[in-house]
C-alpha cells in the first residue's frame, strides 16, 4: 500500500477519543505526522463497519475485537484501558440493587458488541433481554420508563443521578474483584494490509497528538466540544480524566494481559466463538 497515501482513522465523538486524535486529525502536528481522513461516529456503528473492514485505523470495542483479528491487529497507543472506570447498570430508585434482579427484564444497552455488553454477560453469566439504542439515550429510556435498566458508558456514567436513577452494579468493580487487572475498553485496530512499519508510525503519532493536547488544552478542548454530546466543561474534563492514562500511551504488559484475559474468560463462557491471538504491534 502507497505510504503516501492518507488513511482512514475512524473513532467516537466521546471526549477521550476526540482529545486523543485532535491534533492529528486536524494536522496540527508537525509536517513528519502521518496524513489521515477523519470519520467520527458512534461506537456501535465502529464496531459494524469494522466487520467489513471499513476503515484501515479504527477505535472499537475489546467486546468486538476477538470478531476483527482476521483484519486488524491492536496499536499498542490509543486504547482506553483503566481501573474504576467500568460500565454502569442502572435503574430507577427503589428497586433491588443487584445483577440477580435483571432476570426477566429488559435492559438498554449501547450495543451487542461492546465490551459493556461481554462484561453484563460475563458477570450475570446469562444473556439478558435487551432494546439497543446509542449510549447517550438510555438514561431518558431508563427515567422514562421504556426499558426497566440500562447499561451506560461514556459521559453517562457522569449525570444518570441527575435523572434520578442508581447504580445498581459497576461492572469494572466486578471484573477488578475477579481479576485484580485493569479493564479493557476500548482498542485502536490498523488493518492487515498495513506493514509493521506504518503501524509503529502511527502509534508514535498518536502519543505525539496526545503530547500536544496535553500542552495545547484550550485549542484542543474546542475541538473536544464540537463533538461532545455532553459539553459541560465538568464533564468533559472527567471523562478525559478517568479513559485518559498510562495505558493510552502504551498497552504495556499489564495491557495485554488483560485484553487476553477478556477474551479467554469471554470465551470460557461462551460469549465469543474460538479467537485467534490478539496481536499487539
Amino acid at each position: 500500500m502507497d505510504a503516501a497515501k492518507p488513511l482512514t482513522l475512524a473513532f467516537s465523538p466521546c471526549p477521550n477519543d476526540t482529545y486523543i486524535f485532535a491534533a492529528l486529525a486536524n494536522r496540527w502536528l508537525d509536517g513528519a505526522a502521518p496524513e489521515v481522513r477523519v470519520h467520527v461516529t458512534d461506537i456501535a456503528d465502529l464496531n459494524n463497519a469494522a466487520l467489513k473492514g471499513g476503515y484501515e485505523l479504527t477505535k472499537v470495542s475489546y467486546g468486538a475485537v476477538p470478531l476483527l483479528l482476521d483484519r486488524y491487529r491492536i496499536l499498542r497507543a490509543g486504547g482506553a484501558l483503566g481501573r474504576n472506570c467500568g460500565p454502569l447498570i442502572v435503574r430507577r430508585k427503589g428497586g433491588p440493587k443487584d445483577l440477580d434482579a435483571l432476570e426477566g427484564l429488559v435492559v438498554a444497552v449501547p450495543g451487542e458488541r461492546t465490551t459493556a455488553f461481554m462484561l453484563l454477560r460475563l458477570a450475570m453469566q446469562a444473556r439478558p433481554q435487551t432494546l439497543q439504542m446509542r449510549f447517550d439515550r438510555i438514561i431518558a429510556a431508563v427515567a422514562e420508563g421504556v426499558v426497566e435498566a440500562g447499561l451506560i458508558i461514556h459521559e453517562s456514567r457522569f449525570v444518570y443521578e441527575e435523572a434520578g436513577l442508581e447504580c445498581i452494579a459497576d461492572l469494572g468493580e466486578w471484573w477488578e474483584s475477579q481479576t485484580g487487572m485493569p479493564l479493557p475498553l476500548g482498542a485502536v485496530l490498523i488493518s492487515n494490509d498495513l506493514g509493521d512499519a506504518r503501524a509503529k508510525e502511527f502509534n508514535a503519532a498518536i502519543r505525539e497528538s496526545l503530547r500536544y493536547a496535553r500542552e495545547h488544552d484550550r485549542q484542543i478542548m474546542a475541538y473536544v466540544r464540537e463533538h461532545a454530546t455532553d459539553m459541560r466543561e465538568d464533564v468533559m474534563r472527567k471523562h478525559i480524566k478517568l479513559y485518559v492514562n498510562e495505558f493510552t500511551e502504551d498497552l504495556g504488559a499489564a495491557g495485554e494481559s488483560a485484553v487476553r484475559e477478556l477474551f479467554a474468560r469471554a470465551h470460557a463462557a461462551g460469549v465469543i466463538p474460538d479467537f485467534p491471538k490478539p496481536t499487539f504491534v
